[in-house]
């Protein structure tokens, strides 16, 4: 790596871990550019040309949160045997990564945040596209060895996300054990339903 990609890629991670700091202290909204400037030192112009602007900036990190959490999710994987386990413990994992982050708050005012400029929200759609992938992928697997019916995975996966994310929303008032307990139960929902067999 030549000498001025290596700076800039400094530049961008003091940008990056300066203005987290910020957002999670202040919040979205009420973090300017302005502050990420007397944070970080950079002009604005340095921070434009490394993120765009403040919502690239934001993005950027709920993409890194995104890739620490797979990282994290695809050494543990190995240890559930069947994809039934690995739904458990997925949902677990993300029950306590929501419960523990430190800027799950931040996203949900930024995702309801309705001012969004047209690339913004491409990149939010590829994020969730990413989400789609990564369940449609694990049901497959279910599928495949034969644990789960052959069903309409697209279908499925768009539901469990949803299932997940709703979730994400109503446990932020709860403790641990309540939202760990409420995870479960969805994916005890999600995987046998709560329709009495027909007699």
């Amino acid at each position: 790596m030549n000498k001025k990609k290596q700076q800039s890629e400094q530049t961008q991670r003091k940008i990056a871990d300066a203005s987290r700091a910020l957002f999670i202290q202040k919040g979205y909204k009420a973090t300017s550019i302005e502050d990420i400037v007397n944070a970080t030192g950079c002009s604005a112009g340095n921070i434009y040309y490394h993120f765009k602007n403040k919502e690239g900036l934001f993005l950027y990190l709920i993409e890194e949160w995104n890739r620490e959490w797979e990282e994290t999710w695809l050494a543990e994987e190995p240890l559930y045997p069947t994809t039934i386990d690995k739904l458990y413990s997925m949902a677990e994992h993300l029950a306590l990564d929501q419960l523990n982050h430190p800027l799950s708050r931040v996203a949900d005012e930024f995702y309801n945040n309705s001012e969004k400029a047209s690339d913004v929200e491409e990149r939010i759609n590829e994020i969730v596209k990413g989400y789609l992938t990564f369940n449609r992928q694990l049901l497959q697997k279910g599928i495949d060895n034969d644990e789960l019916k052959i069903t309409d995975v697209d279908g499925l996966a768009m539901i469990l996300d949803s299932l997940l994310l709703g979730l994400s929303q109503h446990s932020r008032n709860m403790g641990q054990e309540e939202t760990l307990q409420a995870y479960r139960l969805a994916m005890d929902v999600f995987l046998h339903g709560i329709a009495k067999p027909s007699p």
